[in-house]
């Protein structure tokens, strides 16, 4: 009841924002565009649900900001009264727990000094400009939002020739563009596999061959994502692009947010556990490496001695150095009791994009933009020797549990493997777009690979076999697909326009043999499927 006096004088000013100068800021012309670029990658009515995000606070509507956060028990707008509102108090505090936006630079003086302006002569709404219609529309108009039609080809060289089908078998659903697959990675046990891209990190059970856990508390783009070697927690790095970095622990036994990591002032590009699980490494665009104790969150140190962005970071075997990748074409190996470096990986003409670390021997590898993929001694920070990569960048480098089968993603669509021992190259398959993430099973069996067109791949590493595809998206839709067979969810089934060999198929009851989610699983397993059988007229 004490809030009423306040909510209705903020109500009476928002009626009336036509009173304000021409010359005073208004929320559509001169603060929406400041709150777009810093705040509401949080604070957007996307994330209301999401309390550890958005604190309940959306600043993507002048109705929402009215409302303020939780729920509105909390307003933090005073037309009129800046210094009693919050949305200017927490742009200059000196608290660092409360301050925004949370773990990133203060806004420039100048945006902050709009905002007060804009708080101070009442708040004016201003004209909403049309482009922002489509975006800002509620439910009802939500559909008129153009999605491009995606084609899902599935495999159907396993049909037998008597098939009422004809192949291609494809299905085309209203879901595009897919973002980019930007990060994989296998769970220690095998059976998950944690898969991310923009806003979203899915999590796959491959003994069902159905999502596990999807994941949308993220902040703006995943970058890369690790299972602690114990299973026990997810690391999900990315954040917002110069703005802030995000890195978040998540319990891998009820996915519940453990916390959420801050300090970085830009993207967090990549993340690595150490061998014991007790400490994180995470490498980001500010050109900092920062090592965090798993357990209480704290800083341990951060590495400042690259010169550029830092892309990538792997931990030693047994944890006592990690060494990393960067834009500044070097890597470093970095002693983890003490921050320092104990020498540079040197020599590269091209940026460097990635680095593993071999299990047992301690060998570091790297890659980059000159595609040849370095070995070299993790004691001498020698190079040994070198051998031949993809066609275009290396995004990604990883190796198995025991360091015997090791992986290259490729910006030419090309997945390479290769023997850990020697170096020497074992297969090479094709993706059909950029590989951007690459990850092996801990028994070096399956191999999993994220692509720009927003699929993930998962192979047989000895024979090269396509063993599945995966894609899952918006309203939690997902397709797994195993050679004549597939799964999905009921959305994506009631969704998809299904064809067989460019004709629309006659009668979607023909699929009931191939929508078959115990044959992708066996696939997702490495298992060799058998023909589909269909009834006999």
């Amino acid at each position: 009841m004490k809030q009423f006096p306040t909510l209705l004088v903020l109500s009476l000013a928002w009626v009336h924002p036509g009173a304000a100068r021409a010359a005073d800021p208004t929320y559509w012309q001169d603060v929406r565009p400041i709150l777009r670029k810093h705040c509401t990658v949080c604070h957007s009515e996307r994330k209301l649900t999401e309390l550890d995000v958005s604190a309940g606070l959306a600043l993507d509507k002048p109705d929402l900001i009215r409302k303020g956060s939780k729920g509105g028990k909390q307003p933090v707008l005073v037309p009129g009264k800046p210094d009693e509102s919050p949305i200017v108090s927490l742009l200059t505090t000196k608290d660092k727990k409360r301050a925004m936006p949370l773990d990133a630079d203060p806004l420039p003086a100048a945006d902050i000094a709009v905002i007060r302006k804009w708080v101070e002569t009442g708040a004016a709404e201003g004209t909403k400009p049309k482009d922002d219609d489509a975006l800002l529309a509620g439910p009802a108009t939500s559909a008129k939002v153009r999605k491009l039609p995606v084609v899902f080809v599935t495999r159907t060289a396993a049909l037998p020739k008597a098939s009422p089908i004809a192949a291609p078998l494809t299905a085309t659903l209203p879901v595009g563009p897919l973002p980019p697959v930007a990060a994989v990675a296998f769970s220690p046990d095998g059976k998950l596999l944690a898969v991310g891209s923009y806003g979203r990190v899915t999590v796959w059970d491959l003994a069902t061959a159905k999502p596990a856990k999807i994941l949308t508390n993220v902040l703006g783009a995943v970058n890369d994502l690790k299972f602690a070697p114990d299973g026990k927690t997810l690391a999900v790095s990315g954040g917002q692009p110069s703005a802030r970095g995000d890195l978040r622990l998540f319990d891998t036994r009820d996915w519940k947010l453990i916390a959420s990591l801050g300090g970085h002032l830009d993207t967090v590009s990549a993340v690595a556990w150490s061998p014991d699980s007790a400490k994180i490494a995470s490498a980001s665009f500010d050109k900092t490496v920062r090592l965090w104790d798993a357990k209480t969150h704290a800083v341990l140190h951060t590495f400042t001695g690259h010169s550029d962005f830092v892309y990538s970071v792997a931990f030693s075997p047994k944890g006592d150095w990690y060494a990393t990748a960067s834009k500044d074409r070097t890597g470093r190996i970095i002693d983890a009791a003490t921050g320092k470096s104990l020498g540079t990986l040197s020599g590269a003409e091209q940026e460097l994009l990635a680095v593993a670390v071999r299990p047992e021997t301690g060998q570091v590898v790297t890659s980059g933009l000159e595609t040849a993929v370095s070995w070299w001694d993790g004691k001498t920070a020698e190079r040994s020797k070198k051998t031949g990569g993809p066609g275009v960048a290396t995004h990604e480098i990883a190796f198995d549990a025991k360091g015997g089968v090791m992986v290259v993603a490729g910006g030419d669509g090309t997945l390479r493997s290769y023997d850990g021992a020697t170096g020497n190259p074992l297969k090479a398959v094709q993706n059909g777009s950029a590989v951007f993430a690459a990850a092996v099973d801990s028994a070096g069996k399956r191999i999993a690979a994220g692509t720009a067109d927003g699929f993930v791949k998962l192979w047989d590493a000895s024979d090269a076999r396509l063993l599945a595809t995966f894609w899952s998206g918006a309203d939690d839709d997902w397709f797994a697909f195993a050679e004549g067979f597939f799964s999905a969810s009921p959305g994506a089934m009631k969704k998809a326009d299904w064809k067989g060999d460019g004709k629309p198929l006659a009668d979607v009851k023909l699929l009931t043999p191939l929508n078959d989610p115990e044959r992708v699983a066996k696939a997702c397993a490495g298992e060799k499927l058998p023909e589909p059988e269909f009834p006999k007229k």
